[in-house]
Parts: structure tokens; C-alpha cells; sequence
């Protein structure tokens, strides 16, 4: 059971659902819960309680750990993304959704680790399969993604320019030139 709550995160387990997983009876998952709870509470080498929130059973942080806890949130120790995932994050947000081979042709290079980071990273996740030869994964973003830089919605994205004039393209990376030719041929 102590498994199962870890597991289930924020979304705990009823004990109708721990019954079913345990294959046991409500009644024995009910003072197993009991046990641990106490044990938990009870325990000062401990930094997490077990708690029932609506109906489900969860693992929480302890109350006395709460300052602690606050300046983990307050200063992220969380890397910033590199220019390829950069990158990366760009593309699938304005061509969502799309396969790995596609970011690639635009980008001119392999893509693999930059999705597995923004997908690790929670930015950027499968919205499906792509249809032919192969079920390619379609790439897309996520609910993350919209928090983190602000939006209401992928609308709410900046508009890519129509035009990229002969100066700014002798300022422009590779990057960015590919990117816009993506764009400017779809049209």
C-alpha cells in the first residue's frame, strides 16, 4: 500500500481502489491505513504523513517542514533549457502537432535528446500518432508549457513575422532561417 500511495501522487487512492490493487478487503485496507498513519505521524525522522483529502488517501509533507519546503519552491534549483531544446519548443508549439522527423528536417539535425528533455521537463508531451506508414508520435504541449510563459491558450503564441528582410537574414542564426522557410512554404 505504501507503494501504491507513493505512486499515485497527488491524486491518491480511495480505499475502495487500495482494496482492489492489495486484492484484499476494505476492512483490513482500512486498519492498515490506520497503522501507518500513526506510524507516520509518529515517527519525528519522518518528513511525509499519510492524509486523507477528499476521500483519498495520500502521502503529505509534514507541517513542520513547511519553511524548508518553501524555499525549494521560492528558488528552483531547476536548469535552464539549452538552445537545442530551445528550439525544439519552438518549433513544436507553432507547427503542433508534430513528429520528430519533421522538427528534424526543419532544425537540419537529430532531435531525440532535446524532446526527451522537454518532455522530462513536462513541456512538451504524444498528442497522438501520425497516420501512414509507421505511426510516427506526434509531439504537442502541454498545460505546463502554457503556465510557464503566461499563455490562456497556444493562440495566445506571438505571431511569426511574414516577411524576414535581406539584413535581418544576415542576423538571423541558421536556425531561425530554416524555422521561417518552414512556415512561409506552408502558406
Amino acid at each position: 500500500m505504501e507503494s501504491l500511495l507513493f505512486v499515485s501522487g497527488d491524486d491518491g487512492l480511495t480505499k475502495k481502489q487500495l482494496a482492489f490493487l492489495t486484492e484484499t478487503t476494505e476492512e483490513l485496507v482500512t486498519e492498515t491505513l490506520e497503522k501507518m498513519m500513526r506510524e507516520y505521524e509518529l515517527n519525528a525522522e519522518r518528513g511525509i504523513v499519510i492524509k486523507q483529502l477528499a476521500g483519498t488517501y495520500q502521502f503529505v509533507t509534514k507541517l513542520a517542514n513547511v519553511k524548508t519546503i518553501q524555499k525549494l519552491v521560492e528558488n528552483p534549483t531547476s536548469q535552464s533549457l539549452s538552445q537545442a531544446s530551445l528550439e525544439v519548443l519552438a518549433i513544436i508549439a507553432y507547427k503542433q502537432p508534430i513528429t520528430r522527423v519533421e522538427i528534424e528536417d526543419i532544425r537540419g539535425v537529430k532531435s531525440e535528446r532535446p524532446i526527451y528533455t522537454l518532455s522530462a521537463k513536462g513541456l512538451v508531451q504524444e498528442v497522438g500518432r501520425a497516420e501512414g506508414t509507421g505511426r510516427a508520435i506526434l509531439y504537442g504541449t502541454t498545460t505546463e508549457f502554457l503556465q510557464y510563459f503566461g499563455l490562456q491558450d497556444i493562440k495566445a503564441l506571438p505571431p511569426l513575422p511574414e516577411e524576414i528582410s535581406v539584413d535581418e537574414m544576415e542576423d538571423a542564426d541558421l536556425f531561425m532561417t530554416k524555422f521561417q522557410e518552414a512556415f512561409v512554404k506552408e502558406e
